[in-house]
């Protein structure tokens, strides 16, 4: 339904659409061409842009944009599956932007000043963006569980707290900002801090695609297998209930945004250490923050589910790149698709009225 509202969108805005559409009861024809010629040029392009495309002649050349795609929802992948832990367990982690750029900064310090040996060196560099996106995390979880303080406020402003104070670091010789440099910019990570690539050179993808698989492989058997997320899911679907049976629900609250945090850093440290290596600026999240709340409703808040999302938000970046250079169309379209799954995904009566399909006995009973 949202590629069908796409290509609405899509049609009406074409120039030549436009125009074959002024004598259309002349030549109804040309219109219908028109439509057709936008609509498959873009969704063509998009494909090409994100999966594979046909008009290189080499399959190694071919694969790239599935590459592409894969390197983008890297980050998209782990800052999901924060904000769905969070969700499980009843809370609102909006606080991703901060997150990330706490855990970027944590990580690309260790990244850019320290000398170690290489494995070494790029542990360290993850493991210090992790604590760090769980610090900032768990400040909200903490406040929560002592004050009552909720955490869509304090997770927001804990946002502007971080875009801010990286920005002051930045801007600060011996802090954050490359030596000599006026920019508000680090310097380069050290080649034994970067994840090395995973095909080669050739392609962009890093190592922190396997870690994210295995991240997400990780976060499952802990929502679906552990005692841990037995008490988080309880505590997600009945707090007071929660209660009565002897969980600490204060504390469940914590750690949930402290691992929801990890989560999230983990993909500002994919970031700086395997899309951005030549140094950052506070710009660093790149919105990734905010997509990981849609990655995470799309995916149900299930992590198999935030893996299969995080991969489509990807291919629509990747693609949304290709359908605008090679067909002139707003990249703003592919926003707008974007939107609309959520719109779709979010309100499962509107889908179940426009096809009109009746709902199941057992969901309504259960309602």
């Amino acid at each position: 339904m949202a590629l069908v509202v796409g290509a609405v969108l899509i049609a009406v805005t074409d120039p030549e659409v436009r125009t074959a559409s002024g004598y259309f009861f002349s030549r109804p024809t040309d219109t219908l061409s028109a439509v057709w010629d936008a609509v498959f040029g873009a969704y063509s392009s998009l494909f090409q842009g994100s999966v594979y495309n046909f008009r290189r002649p080499r399959f190694v050349d071919g694969i790239r944009p599935l590459t592409e795609t894969l390197t983008f929802a890297t980050p998209l992948i782990a800052a999901g599956l924060g904000v769905a832990l969070a969700f499980r367990v009843g809370m609102f982690n909006i606080g991703g932007r901060g997150q990330m750029l706490i855990a970027a900064a944590c990580a690309g310090y260790v990244g850019f000043t320290y000398d170690l040996p290489p494995v070494v060196h790029l542990i360290a560099a993850i493991v210090a963006g992790v604590v760090g996106g769980a610090l900032w995390g768990g400040i909200a979880g903490l406040l929560r569980a002592r004050t009552g303080a909720h955490e869509v406020i304090v997770t927001i402003m804990l946002n502007y707290v971080a875009f801010y104070l990286i920005s002051y670091l930045l801007r600060t010789p011996g802090a954050l900002q490359a030596p000599g440099s006026n920019n508000p910019k680090t310097p380069a990570m050290a080649d034994t801090a970067v994840l090395p690539s995973l095909f080669g050179t050739r392609y962009s993808l890093h190592w922190g695609f396997v870690l994210v698989v295995l991240v997400t492989a990780a976060v499952w058997w802990l929502m679906e297998r552990s005692a841990v997320g037995y008490r988080f899911r309880v505590v997600g679907e009945n707090a007071a209930a929660a209660r009565v049976a002897g969980i600490r629900v204060e504390r469940t609250y914590v750690w949930a945004m402290v691992l929801s945090g990890a989560l999230v850093g983990l993909a500002g440290v994919a970031q700086v250490l395997g899309t951005v290596t030549t140094g950052f600026t506070a710009d660093i999240d790149a919105g990734i923050g905010f997509d990981a709340i849609t990655v995470a409703l799309l995916g149900r808040s299930r992590p198999w589910g935030v893996f299969a999302a995080g991969i489509l938000f990807g291919a629509f970046k990747a693609g949304g790149f290709a359908m605008q250079a090679a067909e002139s169309i707003p990249v703003d379209i592919v926003l707008v698709v974007q939107s609309v799954i959520v719109l779709f995904i979010a309100a499962p009566p509107l889908v179940r009225a426009v096809f009109r399909v009746p709902e199941s006995r057992s969901k309504a009973a259960a309602r």
